[in-house]
């Protein structure tokens, strides 16, 4: 059960005004707060009084969340802004460097960062002053080593980047590229090849009164394979899908990659078909319109039954002449009976090489223990993670390399044990 520290009330004893600016740091954290709920929120407080803390934190909490990936926010800026000195020194600390003690600090927890953000609305913290008494130390830095920004971001998780860090992100990943290597079609062509022509020389031959004075030869077709997108958007994933969906509207509006056709599906407790809305040029009214196509964004998981939707009704459609297909979900699915090992081996089966990327790969310790998971493994091509830029990467390796099948053969050799 969630514990309550007994602190403080903000100076400020008008609690109406307190509430409202809370309000205003949760959407400038990301939350759907209007005016309505602000008014609701006070009237609630005033029925419910303020005897107890936690019966404060739960009556805003009914007014202002209602979504579950919101709680964590919530809670985060709960404590910043009515009244945690330490936590809101540490997180200050998350959005500003500072030299560090030799004690190692712990990582920032998802969505600190725009908890902190949205509070202090850009303020500054000051660098703390040596005392009077205190050694002037000089501390001689070696920078030749260290990481630029642009570098710490490409290894950043998706889900602990603030929403400054989100944005250059996505830019970053606008500018990425996914080139695919042609494939040799069992088509022939009338053109200097290796493969010798025999009907074009005999009808050379024909002309000449039967006489072969020279062998026409031809060569294969090159032809370029579809790319199949598969993105998970229930609330564990929501926040990876979303930097996926830039990197797959960019991919789709490049042609000079080779992709034949980019097609994109999206699925929670449904399957949705996104492809036309990511041909937009605009990645956020892209984004927008599949927002609004997918109803089921951020909620539950359904994995076996969206992959027997998609190989019954889109399949012959969209996985002609063996398409590359990329599959991002966690595995973790809600449904016990949806035969989901069967439609994973069907999906693999109709694709040219079925890549799975899974954000839960980003833990050291991570193990297929999960049912779905388990289920799943066997049949993709490659498994590799997807939580942060450099992994995105990553997938134009596993592209070129089609045997190269990630982390499968040391998870396989985990699950044989």
């Amino acid at each position: 059960m969630l514990q309550h520290p007994e602190l403080d009330l903000p100076d400020d004893p008008k609690l109406a005004q307190n509430i409202t600016h809370f309000a205003r740091a949760l959407r400038r954290a990301g939350l759907a707060i209007g005016p309505g709920r602000v008014i609701d929120a006070i009237r609630a407080v005033q029925a419910v009084g303020f005897s107890q803390k936690s019966d404060f934190y739960w009556t805003l909490h009914a007014c202002f969340v209602s979504k579950p990936e919101e709680r964590t926010v919530f809670a985060q800026l709960f404590r910043l802004y009515w009244r945690d000195p330490q936590y809101l020194e540490q997180m200050m600390s998350f959005l500003r460097p500072m030299v560090r003690s030799t004690q190692e600090e712990r990582a920032a927890q998802p969505a600190e960062k725009r908890a902190a953000e949205a509070l202090l609305d850009g303020q500054d913290r000051p660098l703390p002053k040596p005392e009077e008494n205190e050694d002037e130390i000089e501390i001689d830095i070696d920078a030749s080593q260290t990481a630029s920004a642009e570098e710490r971001l490409r290894t950043l998780d998706f889900e602990l980047m603030s929403n400054a860090e989100m944005a250059q992100a996505t830019r970053m990943l606008a500018t990425l590229s996914l080139p695919v290597p042609p494939v040799l079609s069992r088509r022939t062509q009338a053109r200097a090849g290796k493969l010798p022509d025999w009907q074009a020389t005999m009808r050379t031959a024909m002309r000449r009164g039967g006489e072969v004075t020279d062998f026409a030869t031809k060569r294969r077709r090159i032809r370029y394979p579809n790319l199949v997108v598969i993105c998970d958007i229930s609330g564990s994933m929501s926040q990876y899908s979303r930097a996926v969906l830039h990197f797959v509207h960019a991919v789709a509006n490049r042609q000079a990659q080779g992709w034949a056709h980019v097609h994109a599906f999206t699925f929670g407790t449904r399957l949705t078909n996104i492809t036309r809305h990511l041909r937009r040029r605009d990645v956020d009214a892209a984004l927008a319109a599949a927002g609004a196509e997918a109803q089921d964004w951020e909620g539950g998981t359904r994995i076996g039954a969206c992959l027997h939707d998609f190989n019954r009704d889109w399949s012959r459609r969209v996985m002609g002449q063996g398409a590359v297909v990329l599959l991002i979900t966690d595995g973790l699915d809600r449904d016990a009976d949806s035969n989901l090992a069967r439609e994973m081996e069907r999906l693999n089966l109709t694709a040219r090489q079925l890549i799975w990327l899974n954000p839960l790969l980003r833990w050291d310790g991570f193990a297929p223990k999960a049912t779905g998971i388990m289920q799943m493994l066997p049949h993709c091509s490659s498994f590799r993670a997807g939580h942060n830029i450099a992994s995105l990467e990553g997938l134009a390796q596993a592209l070129s390399r089609p045997f190269d099948g990630g982390e499968k053969a040391r998870l396989m050799a985990m699950m044989k044990e």
